[in-house]
């Protein structure tokens, strides 16, 4: 595959790093109250997000299709999935210190990685077995999922009925399609690559010895060949018949000038040659960005909801109005003074939080 086809691809999944990275500015904006706490689950976002995933995924099987093109070259292959598998260990662990109850225990590197072991034997497979592998995981969830699937230990299949608690979830049905039908795309590109090449490799060398004045045997082009001159061909024409840098010479330079990438294409480049990490480095690095935000400059509160959900459930447990009332409105204003919540991205630390600030506002107006 020439190096043009690889930078289309970096190029490609520099795209999709960027677009990852907008998705993940969008959600920390609404996660630390700069945006609507419903945004990034609006359909619009989830779409966004959605597609993401969905090229990323076609992009590994495209690439894993491209690493592996001419024979399956093992070592190769344990290095890249080990180093994906540690990889989706870290956003395990990561995730778990952060949001205990709802850490990512198969986001898209785990979807990544399980999804190139069930690619391997369609690697020099027909492109049609990939593209029907692939279809079965994006539809099969349809027909086969069962509430037998449910169990928190199953739910990375993906034929679960229920939605589990989780910040990524990338289950093998229906994503690991994604990733196959990049294969089938990986697979068909070199198969056309490779009629095309033939077709040429024949018309070239029978164009090359007409354009010389030889003798073309219709059953066996390219064979017995003589020139009309009766005089044999020097071993230069033999060798190279056309001139070095093609039948126009003085395009050459401008015309390569021309494939080089630009600016643009760099960066593309670059972040696409780079991708895990920025995948790796970028939301860790958002996050104490919009934590130090969010303690320098706190988002404007509407504490009206707030207020009324306490006081209700105040008053359930036996609370008179006024004293429910006067409670929760204090506890509202001294979260918002102290900075109590800042930066706290765990909910059951935020309830414990609140309800300390609860305690000193009731004992308070008790006094």
């Amino acid at each position: 595959m020439s190096q043009g086809r690889w930078l289309a691809l970096d190029a490609a999944r520099g795209l999709a790093v960027l677009a990852m990275v907008v998705f993940h500015v969008i959600w920390d904006l609404a996660h630390f109250g700069y945006a609507p706490a419903n945004l990034p689950w609006s359909a619009p976002v989830k779409i966004f997000g959605h597609s993401i995933a969905f090229a990323f995924l076609f992009i590994a099987g495209v690439a894993l299709v491209l690493a592996n093109r001419e024979q399956m070259r093992w070592p190769a292959f344990w290095r890249r999935f080990a180093l994906i598998a540690a990889a989706a260990a870290l956003v395990t662990a990561g995730t778990y210190a952060l949001f205990p109850t709802s850490f990512v225990f198969f986001g898209i590197l785990h979807c990544i990685a399980a999804a190139s072991l069930i690619a391997v034997p369609f690697l020099f497979a027909p492109w049609p077995a990939a593209f029907a592998c692939g279809a079965f995981f994006l539809l099969g969830g349809e027909f086969f999922a069962s509430s037998a699937f449910n169990a928190d230990w199953l739910q990375w299949i993906g034929l679960s009925t229920s939605e589990p608690m989780t910040q990524d979830w990338r289950p093998l049905f229906p994503w690991a399609g994604a990733l196959l039908l990049g294969v089938a795309g990986g697979r068909a590109t070199l198969s056309s690559q490779t009629r095309f090449s033939s077709f040429a490799h024949r018309n070239v060398k029978v164009g090359n010895s007409r354009l010389w004045g030889e003798r073309v045997d219709a059953k066996h082009p390219g064979e017995g060949l003589a020139p009309r001159s009766g005089k044999p061909l020097t071993p230069a024409l033999r060798a190279d018949p056309l001139p070095a840098n093609g039948v126009f010479p003085v395009c050459a330079s401008k015309c390569q000038s021309r494939q080089q990438p630009t600016l643009g294409g760099e960066g593309l480049n670059f972040l696409g040659r780079h991708s895990l990490l920025i995948y790796l480095a970028h939301q860790p690095a958002l996050f104490a960005l919009f934590m130090g935000l969010a303690y320098l400059l706190p988002p404007a509160v509407d504490t009206t909801e707030f207020v009324a959900s306490c006081e209700a459930r105040c008053m359930n447990e036996g609370g008179e109005g006024k004293i429910c009332h006067d409670a929760c409105a204090c506890t509202a204003r001294e979260a918002i003074s102290s900075k109590a919540l800042a930066g706290v991205t765990d909910e059951t630390e935020r309830g414990r939080r609140l309800s300390e600030i609860a305690q000193k506002c009731v004992a308070r107006g008790n006094e």
